[in-house]
Formats: structure tokens, C-alpha cells, sequence
């Protein structure tokens, strides 16, 4: 990013002001809003194995101050390429009516406008909870080995106050609850970007209630795969269970698949890549670990219990229904 660029949007987070000299005029404007920046990475590509800040060149202060980063990698998908063209083509043709809209401009400008009349206020509930969380951010900061981990500071913790207000604006609430502030923490989680996208323990997010199990493999490694090969299985087993949910869902289940049937499943397909019993256990792990963090962590996959089930640790899941493949 240009010095002069950096100056500029430096001077309107922190004083809210913007300075304009033109033809000999000076001018101070108020700059009192929120702001919305986009930036492209040095080189037209995003490199994975460099931070954030090496990447656009940005720097830390004024880092500090945007509440959300969100990094949207260009690449080739032959699915987002062909819905991405048939879009434009269909403006450049003006086939407007071509267009699904849940709703229409003068629908959510009135939505808007009425939602920012609602200036809600943090109940005692809620302040305890950011408090906690804010600490656990913390601690995860202080004890993170991982030089590309993002610092905490008390600005995120101001982000997920004001994150936290907007939640309950959305849904028109004079209050804010601890559920908006369950929320927000997951948008402020998923943007402290580890951009390098490192290798991902699967052991560490586990529950206490798994404590047996991890003691029968203490003696061995923690299971760690790369982010790349955690991508690629969590697209497979959701392809799967698209594809299970579009052929049974007016079964019972409605569609829904156990895990243990999906452990089984994605093993057979990888049956000709298994070497031996060791690897077959090993791989058995991996799959068991990445479907948990797939529920208990990203959020894309989701347990769903039906009457008379007690099968409570081989639940039904499906795939959260606002989840696109990347």
C-alpha cells in the first residue's frame, strides 16, 4: 500500500477526519463512519506462506484498527468460474429478470433504516461472557508458537463490543445478548487469520470428555494433518453427504447420514491408498477427528437427533445448509 494511502485512511480511523488540499485550498472533513477497505495482494496473488501484512503491505497499526480481515483467495473452481461468467454475461445483456432477490432495494433500505434506530445495550449476562471470551483470546495469544498469529489487544476486544451491538441491531433487539455475542466472537475468531493456513492439530480442540481416549494415545504423536489435505477430505465428505441427502430425503432420516456409516464410507473410498492395519487405525483417527472439528469448531456439519434415538455417540448429521464449498 502507498505511504500517501496509508496517511489517508491512517488520519480517518484514528482522528475521523480526512485532509484535502486542492488548488491551494485546504479542507478538514469529518469522516464519521465506518469503513469498508479492499486491497489486493503485491504481485496480483496471494501468497499462503506470508502474513497478512506482508501480503498487502499494511501496516501494523493500522491493522489494529479494521475490526474483521477476510481474505478471498482467487482460484480456479470450475463451478464458482462458470456461476462467476454467467453472471456477468447476464448484466452485460441487462437479463435483470434473469435475477432471484429474496427481497427488493426498497425492502432492505427500510430494513436498514429501522434496524439503526435500535441502540441496544449490554445486559450483565452478556458482559461477563465478553469478558471471558476476551480472556481466552488472550491466553491463546500469549501461548501461540506461530509467528504469523494475529495479536490481541484491547481494540479486538472494543471490536467484539461493537461487533456484538450490530448482532443485536440485526435482529432489532434493545438488548444484547449473550447469544449476539456467541456470534460475533465467531466472526471476530474466524478473522485472527493464520493466512499461512499451518498445519492443524486435530487433538487440540478436543473435549475433556475425550480424556480416555487421548490417553490411550499419549504414547503417540499428536495427529496433525496440512490444511490443504483438511480441506480436501472435508469437500469429500461433504460432497457425499449432499449427494446422500439429495437421494433420501424423504426417508426417515430425512436425509441424514450416521457418522459412523461416513467413517466407513470414506474409509472403502481410500481403501487402495491404506497400507496395513497401523495405517488403517491412523486414517481411522483422521477421519474420526476431522468430522468432530467439523461440528464442533468450523460448524459446517451439524448432529441431529430424532425421536427414540440414544445413539448418542453415532449421531445423525447433515451439512449446515448456508455452507458453500470452497
Amino acid at each position: 500500500m502507498d505511504v500517501r494511502d496509508q496517511v489517508a485512511i491512517h488520519e480517518a480511523m484514528e482522528q475521523q477526519t480526512i485532509s484535502i488540499t486542492k488548488a491551494g485550498v485546504k479542507a478538514v472533513l469529518n469522516a464519521r463512519t465506518s469503513i469498508l477497505a479492499a486491497a489486493n495482494p503485491i504481485g496480483g496473488r496471494y501468497d499462503r506462506s506470508k502474513s497478512l501484512q506482508q501480503n498487502i503491505q499494511l501496516s501494523a497499526p493500522i491493522m489494529s484498527r479494521f475490526d474483521l480481515f477476510f481474505v478471498l483467495v482467487d482460484e480456479c473452481n470450475e463451478v464458482t468460474d462458470y456461476a462467476i461468467a454467467r453472471r456477468i454475461v447476464e448484466l452485460h445483456s441487462r437479463q435483470q429478470e434473469s435475477v432471484e432477490r429474496e427481497y427488493s432495494l426498497e425492502e432492505i433500505q427500510r430494513y436498514i433504516g429501522f434496524a439503526k434506530k435500535f441502540k441496544p445495550r449490554i445486559t450483565p449476562e452478556s458482559q461477563e461472557y465478553i469478558v471471558e471470551e476476551y480472556k481466552k483470546l488472550r491466553q491463546r495469544d500469549a501461548n501461540a508458537m506461530s509467528k504469523a498469529s494475529w495479536r490481541i489487544t484491547v481494540r479486538q476486544l472494543e471490536s467484539l463490543i461493537r461487533l456484538s451491538e450490530a448482532m443485536a441491531k440485526m435482529v432489532c433487539e434493545d438488548k444484547v445478548k449473550v447469544a449476539h455475542v456467541k456470534e460475533a466472537f465467531k466472526l471476530l475468531n474466524k478473522s485472527i487469520i493464520r493466512v499461512e493456513t499451518p498445519d492443524i492439530n486435530l487433538e487440540e480442540e478436543q473435549d475433556v470428555s475425550q480424556a480416555d481416549e487421548a490417553m490411550e494415545t499419549e504414547q503417540n504423536e499428536n495427529l496433525r494433518i496440512t490444511f490443504e489435505d483438511y480441506r480436501k477430505i472435508s469437500n469429500i465428505l461433504i460432497l457425499h453427504m449432499r449427494e446422500y441427502e439429495d437421494k433420501h430425503k424423504d426417508s426417515d432420516s430425512e436425509g441424514a447420514l450416521r457418522k459412523k456409516d461416513l467413517t466407513t464410507w470414506y474409509l472403502e473410498q481410500m481403501e487402495s491408498a491404506i497400507e496395513g492395519e497401523s495405517d488403517m487405525v491412523t486414517q481411522r483417527n483422521i477421519i474420526h477427528k476431522v468430522i468432530d472439528r467439523l461440528v464442533k469448531v468450523d460448524n459446517v456439519l451439524l448432529e441431529m437427533t430424532l425421536p427414540e434415538d440414544d445413539s448418542a455417540d453415532n449421531p445423525f448429521l447433515v451439512v449446515h445448509p448456508n455452507y458453500v464449498i470452497e
